[in-house]
């Protein structure tokens, strides 16, 4: 199985240090947070992984390489301007191939054990949930059993959004079939209406981790990261 790292965000809220370095470059305990996922994904027996970048995105390269020194293989997908996490996944998938493979955001910081993304997936995709953190309370998706299904109920009556059911936040871990994408075209679209539409038709599974997780996305939430790493010595 191979693997993809999303990482071609902006990291507007991390200013200034994403100003001249791309945001899976920013360290934390003086490693890319990047870093961190590559030698978990080899550590869990990863081998190939793609990763999609767009905002000096060369440095990524640059830094990376071709993986060896990692014990990976890893190969790169430009983007000249953000796709947005379905259009970016879309254009790697001929480097992805055609077999299921795992994502993982380049923005958050984890001890999953990665190699839990390597079972069979039964379905087009399979999601890791996390409890919701405190900026993201209404949370994503509601996991019934082993099967996903949206936190969306309707509508209120401002026309916005009703989640009244317990939820939790998708963590950015998941295992995606490429039959997901059938019918999508090149350009800039989102993961999530892909998901909600496999949700409906009971093609998305899943499950929660209660372990360590952070959403990387702010300095606060990285000096998080940075108290973590401290702490474990």
């Amino acid at each position: 199985m191979k693997a993809m790292i999303l990482a071609a965000g902006k990291g507007e809220r991390l200013r200034p240090l994403t100003l001249h370095t791309p945001k899976p470059l920013v360290r934390a305990a003086g490693v890319p947070l990047i870093e961190y996922h590559v030698k978990a994904l080899a550590t869990a027996g990863f081998s190939e992984l793609v990763i999609n970048h767009a905002w000096l995105g060369q440095q990524i390269e640059d830094y990376l390489g071709d993986g060896s020194r990692f014990g990976v293989s890893i190969a790169y997908s430009a983007e000249d301007e953000p796709l947005e996490t379905g259009g970016g996944i879309f254009q790697a998938l001929p480097l992805l191939g055609d077999q299921p493979f795992a994502l993982i955001n380049g923005d958050i910081f984890t001890d999953y054990p990665f190699a839990q993304l390597r079972l069979p997936l039964s379905g087009l995709a399979h999601l890791v949930l996390v409890e919701n953190p405190g900026h993201h309370l209404r949370g994503d998706f509601c996991l019934q059993g082993a099967k996903v299904t949206d936190a969306q109920v309707g509508q209120d009556s401002q026309g916005r959004p009703s989640f009244n059911r317990p939820s939790l936040t998708y963590s950015g871990m998941a295992v995606l079939s490429p039959a997901l994408f059938a019918g999508c075209e090149a350009g800039v679209f989102s993961l999530a209406p892909l998901l909600r539409a496999a949700m409906a038709v009971g093609q998305v599974s899943g499950e929660r981790f209660d372990g360590c997780w952070v959403d990387v996305g702010t300095h606060e939430r990285l000096a998080q990261v940075e108290r973590l790493l401290e702490a474990r010595g």
